[in-house]
């Protein structure tokens, strides 16, 4: 079941206009609460959202899919209803990162299994963002955009190490993966 819910958790980047309950979102968070995270420290605090008003505020500080440079992101039909933000005290700190990644992927693998979908964004204008939110103390670090999917994502073998998703002749998105003998290194000694 974790395997499916893995390939069904894509970056979708165009939603149906449903409402995301704030139950739903804090069901989301419980998924990154519980999950690990270095020496324990859980450093990242979470900015739910999904009140139209500020959703709609948030949208314009994201940047949306660099690899498709012809495409001006989502209409205002197909664009978010919820949004996560992950924030941190302005410390750095090397594990960080690794945190972020594990609980933004166990928020959306929740999601998945709900039938919501997601797009983490670290591309944003972050003084933008900043502005809108009104969180002292915090840095925003990640965005994850929500929503019902109302497009088609699916996974595709790499044509010659091409990694680049794109749209393809039905608008549906693909997402190239590399196969596994060019993932997997092969030791010397074996």
């Amino acid at each position: 079941m974790i395997s499916e819910l893995i390939i069904k958790n894509r970056s979708y980047r165009r939603f149906h206009q449903t409402e995301i309950t704030r139950a739903e979102l804090k069901k989301m968070v419980t998924g990154a609460r519980n999950s690990a995270s270095a020496a324990n420290l859980q450093r990242i605090r979470y900015l739910i959202v999904n009140d139209r008003e500020t959703v709609s505020e948030i949208f314009p500080t994201l940047m949306f899919a660099g690899y498709l440079k012809e495409w001006g992101g989502p209409l205002p039909s197909e664009r978010p209803t919820a949004y996560i933000v992950l924030m941190t005290e302005k410390t750095p700190d090397v594990n960080l990162a690794i945190d972020i990644g594990i609980a933004a992927q166990s928020m959306l693998l929740v999601g998945a299994e709900m039938g919501i979908g997601g797009c983490m964004i670290r591309s944003f204008k972050r003084e933008e963002l900043s502005s809108v939110i009104k969180v002292d103390g915090y840095s925003p670090e990640l965005v994850i955009a929500l929503g019902h999917p109302s497009e088609r994502v699916y996974i595709t073998d790499a044509e010659n190490g091409d990694i680049k998703y794109y749209r393809d002749g039905r608008d549906d998105h693909a997402v190239p993966k590399l196969s596994l003998d060019e993932l997997i290194i092969k030791s010397q000694n074996r």
